[in-house]
């Protein structure tokens, strides 16, 4: 075997909604279905970040796995078959926002982030109309102790991309999560007020990313703030290519 061989990656053949699309080993099928154009919903995913599949929103089916899968970090097979739309899918994507809006207290009339929250676009996109379980109404608080930007844990969907660019691009590791489940929640150095933490570069990173109205800037009414995300991948790139 010769040496370039070894580092050629190898190509692996399937199919995804019929289509036969080929992909580098290694590489997940959201990304190969994009690739294709073919789109998958997703709200943890974020280019430029690591993902994590916390959302579960780009469940896909896979023949011969009776589970779903996660398109954003299940990585393509030889012949692989994935369906990235039915009847079950749509059952479960909407179950899925079902759940996630009633874990909080999102309340999109009075939300800062009304009409450009990731949130509330892909419930619209999914037909969602109501929601079919019983609303937990936790007691969640609002930080408002940074100069700049506040905290409304009741807008939090728990989706980690305030954790990763503040870790993977800032380089601050500010941002973490406390507890487990229905008991999680992002929280700033050691659960102490965001305006005291020592780490915070104040960048805005995470407020930029965010996809609902939990991390905003101040001074922002209803519907007005909107988030800038194009940065990720842009400084992902300038990072490997130092």
């Amino acid at each position: 075997m010769s040496p370039l061989s070894t580092l050629t990656p190898r190509v692996k053949t399937l199919k995804i909604n019929g289509l036969d699309v080929s992909a580098s080993e290694g590489e997940k099928i959201l990304d190969v279905a994009r690739q294709n154009g073919i789109q998958i919903p997703t709200l943890c995913q974020l280019d430029g970040l690591t993902s994590v599949g916390a959302c579960r929103l780009c469940l896909v089916e896979v023949k011969g796995t009776p589970k779903l899968l996660p398109a954003c970090v299940t990585s393509v097979e030889e012949g692989m078959e994935v369906t990235t739309t039915s009847e079950r899918l749509v059952k479960y994507r909407q179950m899925i926002l079902e759940l996630l809006f009633s874990e909080r207290n999102h309340i999109c009339s009075v939300c800062v982030s009304n009409g450009h929250c990731d949130l509330q676009g892909m419930a619209q996109a999914h037909g969602m109309t109501h929601v079919r379980f019983p609303y937990l109404y936790p007691q969640q608080g609002v930080d408002a102790s940074h100069r700049r930007y506040v905290m409304d844990h009741n807008r939090c969907i728990l989706c980690a991309r305030c954790v990763r660019v503040c870790d993977e691009i800032e380089g601050a590791h500010t941002w973490d999560i406390q507890g487990r489940g229905g008991d999680a929640f992002v929280i700033t150095d050691f659960n102490q007020p965001w305006g005291e933490s020592q780490t915070c570069t104040s960048c805005g990173k995470c407020v930029q990313v965010c996809p609902t109205g939990a991390l905003s800037e101040k001074g922002k009414s209803v519907a007005e703030m909107t988030k800038k995300r194009e940065f990720v991948p842009y400084l992902t790139l300038m990072r490997e290519e130092l």
